[in-house]
């Protein structure tokens, strides 16, 4: 259908075949109840990226689609005027009692406030050298006037970030948490190559006190891809979750075999990216004055599945649905900002949202006094009986109190369960076996990233009303002040600092208290603490903060 329709067929790769479930000691994979929320029926594995591309060329040669790739989206324009009715009108109250489930004691507004609308979105200007300098290929930001903005920057966007806070959209949800994706693929001989399997697992390497959990696909010509998701907010500071040892399952999977016709596996590609885990109780509202946020921005992620691909697909289906609505709308009210409500209102009748619904106290289940096994064994119990058919909705936080405090501020909900440095050992990994494992820089080189290095480094050490500031000079201005005492007010205590002494603070911090984890955490080698022998004014105690932002990824 679709080669007829549009001249190639979209990429599909390997309908999948089996599905399966393993916990993994050290030596032995043992066979385990595969939760039926992650059964794989009708369902194929892909390379996601080849699948985007085909996208991209549907879009951009039959139905008239602009795509400008490599112009990031750096800032949001905003209405001078307060034209548009606070995006919570009909729904405070509602959201936190209905949706996310997590209470609420707010009640209708009798006196809604008038807010500034999104009129479109700025970019950043290119060409310019890592000291600021303009070189011969300088051009600058360009602003995009749009009657609907769609937000889909993935996990924890600047753009969004700023929306959220903006709008208060966070105001009956709780914050998000967020997890480690990792991935490489592998080139297998046919033998132990099996199209179509779909092996999921727990266990080894993380120990009992670190969520997270494992996955081999086996994809089509001979791919199998291998990935860990790890939970960002485990306890010792000194873990490296992408540095392990190969488990036997994997070690039989990636060697050759005895047959004389047989050739060395080869590792062709490597990749990471955030995963945002905190479901249904930290979706945000969707809409805001002349706009929506879809997509991995607003936290559709299944984790119960590890599986979100297809809920940002169907959220972008209806907000398009929504922003349609909205442009006809205009014709009739051709003043007033595009409302998306009803995208909000569709996304809460959707499959998406069943989903979601129904597996909401997995995540949470293993952040309680019973701990990792406790939440396994209730996870378990209530994906094979309950289903989510429950009265009562776990919660991330503890109390209201810590929740509005970990909405747009530091620390975050993960970074919190992280223990000092002083309470835990260095972990003794083991050394890389080539081409089982290698290190992180030959990893890297497999993603095929491919930075300018001579431009000005894109990752900052900055709170939000840092960066607010540094774009539109006056905070307050874009972001509002606190609404009714809500999670506004708890941000905007955070202290605002210059550059130089907001990277000292951060260097101090994260070396003294957590050993420089940053450095270990990042799949990348993005950020390194390395000896500061000039004594600069950003470093502390003979270290500071280097930036690798060429070898940053996204897969």
């Amino acid at each position: 259908m679709y080669a007829e329709q549009y001249g190639s067929a979209a990429p599909l790769g390997q309908p999948a075949t089996s599905s399966k479930m393993l916990y993994l000691t050290e030596q032995q994979a043992i066979p385990i109840p595969h939760p039926p929320q992650m059964n794989n029926d009708g369902n194929h594995i892909i390379s996601l990226s080849a699948f985007t591309r085909w996208l991209a060329s549907v879009a951009e040669e039959h139905y008239g689609v602009e795509i400008y790739p490599g112009f990031a989206g750096a800032g949001l324009l905003f209405s001078e005027q307060e034209d548009a009715e606070d995006p919570w009108t009909g729904w405070e109250g509602k959201w936190g009692k209905e949706v996310t489930k997590i209470g609420s004691n707010a009640g209708p507004s009798t006196n809604p406030k008038k807010v500034k609308s999104v009129r479109g979105v700025i970019t950043n200007d290119v060409g310019i050298s890592r000291s600021g300098c303009m070189k011969s290929n300088f051009e600058p930001g360009m602003i995009f006037r749009s009657k609907v903005t769609l937000l889909a920057e993935g996990a924890h966007g600047s753009l969004s970030k700023i929306a959220l806070k903006k709008y208060d959209l966070r105001k009956e949800s709780e914050g998000p948490t967020y997890g480690f994706g990792l991935k490489e693929m592998a080139l297998r001989e046919m033998g132990r190559y099996k199209p179509g399997e779909v092996v999921h697992t727990l266990g080894f390497p993380l120990d009992n006190q670190t969520y997270g959990g494992g996955w081999v696909y086996h994809m089509d010509k001979g791919l199998v891809s291998i990935g860990l998701v790890i939970g960002a907010d485990w306890k010792n500071p000194y873990r490296i979750p992408y540095q392990n040892e190969a488990h036997p399952y994997l070690r039989k999977l990636l060697t050759p075999s005895s047959s004389p016709d047989t050739f060395t596996p080869s590792r062709i590609a490597y990749g990471a990216r955030v995963l945002v885990e905190g479901g249904l109780q930290s979706v945000p509202l969707l809409h805001f004055p002349g706009g929506a946020i879809i997509g991995d921005s607003a936290g559709f992620v299944n984790i119960a599945k590890i599986k979100g691909v297809h809920s940002s697909m169907k959220t972008g289906m209806l907000g398009g649905e929504g922003a349609f609505k909205a442009l006809e709308r205009e014709s009739e009210e051709e003043s007033k900002p595009a409302d998306l409500s009803s995208y909000t209102q569709a996304f809460t009748h959707s499959w998406v949202y069943s989903d979601l619904h129904e597996v909401r106290n997995m995540r949470p289940s293993f952040n309680t006094s019973l701990g990792i096994w406790g939440g396994a064994l209730y996870s378990g119990f209530d994906s094979l009986f309950l289903k989510g058919k429950t009265p009562w909705t776990l919660r991330h936080t503890k109390s209201d109190e810590e929740r509005k405090r970990t909405l747009y501020a530091t620390p975050s909900m993960d970074a919190k369960h992280t223990e000092h440095q002083g309470q835990h050992k260095p972990i003794e990994y083991p050394p890389f076996e080539p081409p089982l494992s290698t290190d992180l820089m030959t990893s890297v080189s497999l993603t095929g990233t491919n930075h300018e290095e001579d431009q000005p480094v894109h990752l900052r050490v900055a709170t939000l009303g840092e960066y607010v500031r540094e774009w539109y000079g006056d905070e307050a201005n874009v972001l509002g002040g606190a609404t009714d005492g809500g999670a506004s007010a708890a941000a905007e205590g955070q202290e605002v600092m210059d550059p130089t002494e907001r990277r000292k603070t951060h260097v101090k911090r994260n070396v003294e208290e957590f050993a420089g984890l940053l450095g270990r955490a990042c799949p990348a080698g993005v950020y390194e603490y390395v000896d500061d022998e000039a004594s600069s004014a950003e470093g502390w105690n003979g270290k500071k903060l280097v930036i690798n932002s060429q070898t940053a990824t996204l897969l």
